[in-house]
């Protein structure tokens, strides 16, 4: 039976263009795998420091439309969040302009189903049923977000920031426990989570769609298919690279952690070698590293591809945080091995030693010992790219997750 597209409407708290972080690539290909046979309707927060994006950045987007983002931490949000019903990371992204926004679209463009870009965006949600707008919602959860703030709160120095963080934690528990009771459906990167949340809920309806990758876009320049994975052609490579948002706190204490714990070990034992934190806005903490023998900081680049082509590893010394690292993915699609700490791959369907080496967030030992036998060995290296590339291209392509999210959604919605 014919029937007319699918019409989905996105809220986000982000602008997505440019593409420079893992929030940002999934809520991408998402929107892009919704409006190639769909159409897609999105309200997304602007982002101060970027070009507003232009038709041609988000062609398959039907309608979208940005809102200056609220400020956020202000005293009176820090107290509302300490005493209140809702938590701090709710309340910044409070907003009467993205209501009235998302209902003027809904108005004109009425939406099958309405995606959330994680619960920051559930009062939008709210306010648009309390207007009439009984579209049935989903949420798609980059992480899950109370975990990612109990995992905050056990690391953070300042005791102030311990307490505030933990009740924050348990405020957003809350929260989540309520839309996975009473929202129509939900969207999780991996199967752990989605085995967590349904111990919360065992009947909310849950799927995994895992993060992913653009593999064309990754694939290594000048080789043919069957030699994509050698990371060089001439010696060893002399870099090992860490890439991801310097903004987002996990990420910088994972480049501080390795540039002054790790990297002086393995630069003493491979003293050619450079390490390479590439990503945007590097706090002041990050920005010192630079003094580090054979360190450099980037900053903002145009492209992290030439720094995959060049390297050694891919270092993901991650110690906090959550979801799955799109980092990986990406550094597999170049044909660069990747040493990780358990937890930076973690929610990713990898085997240590097969797709990547498994290295202790505890010192420096397995990370040198990897690194340095990558380097003498490049058969192992070679093997271990080749592996990974085998894994992303077969399941982690985001071609293959798209359809996978259209499909859910038809099933969902009975249009199957």
């Amino acid at each position: 039976m014919d029937q007319r597209p699918l019409r989905v409407l996105v809220l986000s708290p982000r602008q997505c263009h440019p593409v420079t972080s893992g929030a940002k690539l999934r809520e991408y290909y998402f929107l892009r795998a919704l409006g190639e046979g769909g159409e897609v309707l999105l309200a997304a927060f602007a982002d101060p420091n970027a070009e507003a994006p232009l038709t041609e950045d988000l062609p398959f987007c039907h309608h979208f439309r940005y809102v200056p983002k609220p400020p956020a931490y202000r005293p009176h949000q820090l107290l509302q969040g300490a005493f209140g019903k809702w938590p701090l990371p709710i309340l910044n992204y409070t907003s009467a302009a993205m209501a009235d926004a998302a209902e003027e679209i809904c108005q004109r463009h009425p939406p099958d189903l309405i995606q959330l870009e994680s619960i920051h965006m559930i009062r939008c949600a709210s306010a648009l049923s309390e207007r009439g707008i009984k579209a049935p919602v989903v949420y798609n959860w980059h992480n899950i977000e109370s975990e990612l703030m109990f995992r905050y709160a056990e690391t953070a120095r300042s005791a102030t920031r311990k307490l505030y963080a933990s009740l924050t934690a348990r405020k957003m528990r809350r929260v989540e426990a309520d839309i996975l009771h009473h929202a129509f459906g939900h969207l999780v990167c991996s199967e752990r989570e989605r085995q967590i949340l349904l111990e919360i809920a065992p009947q909310a309806r849950i799927a995994v769609v895992e993060n992913g990758v653009d593999c064309d876009h990754f694939a290594p320049d000048a080789f043919d298919h069957e030699e994509a994975a050698e990371p060089a052609k001439t010696g060893a490579p002399a870099s090992v690279v860490f890439v991801g948002s310097m903004d987002y706190f996990p990420n910088a204490e994972a480049a501080i952690w390795f540039a002054r714990e790790i990297w002086p070990h393995l630069h003493q034992r491979l003293p050619n070698l450079r390490f390479f934190i590439v990503g945007a806005r590097p706090p002041e903490s990050v920005q010192a590293l630079r003094d580090i023998p054979g360190v450099t900081v980037t900053g903002t680049v145009d492209s992290v591809k030439p720094y995959y082509r060049n390297a050694l590893a891919a270092v993901v010394p991650l110690k906090t945080g959550g979801g799955t690292r799109l980092k990986i993915l990406e550094a597999m699609a170049a044909g660069t091995p990747v040493v990780s700490t358990a937890l930076g791959a973690e929610g990713l369907s990898l085997r240590p030693g097969e797709h990547y080496l498994l290295a202790g967030s505890d010192g420096p030992d397995e990370w040198v010992e990897h690194l340095q036998a990558l380097s003498s060995t490049p058969e192992m290296r070679r093997a271990i790219a080749a592996q990974g590339l085998e894994l992303v291209r077969s399941r982690y392509d985001w071609r293959h997750l798209g359809k996978m999210l259209v499909d859910r959604y038809e099933t969902w919605l009975g249009r199957a």
